[in-house]
């Protein structure tokens, strides 16, 4: 484990399709420069959180490449369970909440070679709240840390817990369809309400979360009628 990093993100990206890369996974106590999805920073003070990259140990099929981050984000919240027992709900495209706030952020990496590619998962789970919340003043809505649900917390324990269920469900990569229906259930689609933002529009709509479009997609029913939100394509807010 690094006690201090840019990005374990991108250092992972540096060692993907590299031989002795397969099923690494790079941890680091601090990120200087953390990021989520479209680059937004990722607030992570030393010690609060569990930051890493867990590199795939086999490519997978480039055109699965959309599945990986929904299989991760059941692979953290089957971890969160199975070390704290609180049940975090995934929030499309790649979040986990706790009582509707983030706890949890994932974002792949790839390296792409024809019909394979290599994929690093990259995972900010908020753990322990830290004593100064000052750097997440600016944060709305404020996000959520597993210690405000579990006093008997042990950081070591919920890492591996979820590296366990990283390996558990490897072999469900082969069928990226039964993944998205395993992330629909554990999402608790169709029902949920999203308030959804798209790229470049100033006001938000609600919609009705029905199901993961073939591609990772967003479907959605908005006064009676189904569109698909793109991956790219919007942003949802709490």
């Amino acid at each position: 484990m690094l006690g201090e990093t840019g990005s374990t993100n991108e250092d992972a990206a540096r060692l993907l399709g590299e031989p002795d890369s397969a099923g690494v996974v790079l941890r680091a106590e601090y990120q200087r420069e953390g990021r989520g999805r479209h680059a937004r920073s990722w607030v992570a003070p030393p010690g609060s959180a569990l930051l890493f990259t867990a590199i795939l140990p086999q490519p997978v099929a480039t055109a699965a490449l959309w599945a990986v981050p929904f299989w991760c984000a059941l692979g953290v919240a089957d971890g969160i369970e199975a070390a704290t027992g609180l049940c975090a709900v995934l929030q499309w495209p790649n979040d986990l909440l706790l009582d509707g706030r983030k706890c949890c952020g994932i974002l792949c990496v790839s390296r792409v070679n024809g019909e394979r590619a290599w994929v690093g998962c990259g995972v900010g789970l908020n753990v322990t709240r830290p004593p100064d919340a000052t750097e997440f003043a600016a944060i709305e809505p404020p996000p959520a840390f597993l210690s405000d649900h579990s006093l008997a917390l042990d950081r070591e324990r919920v890492f591996a817990a979820i590296l366990a269920a990283f390996e558990r469900r490897l072999p469900e990569l082969d069928d990226p369809r039964e993944v998205a229906r395993a992330w629909e259930r554990r999402a608790q689609l169709p029902g949920p309400r999203y308030r959804l933002l798209p790229d470049g529009a100033r006001e938000p709509f609600e919609a009705i979360a029905r199901c993961l479009s073939p591609d990772g997609g967003l479907v959605v029913e908005v006064d009676g009628q189904e569109r698909t939100i793109g991956l790219a394509d919007a942003r949802v807010l709490r």
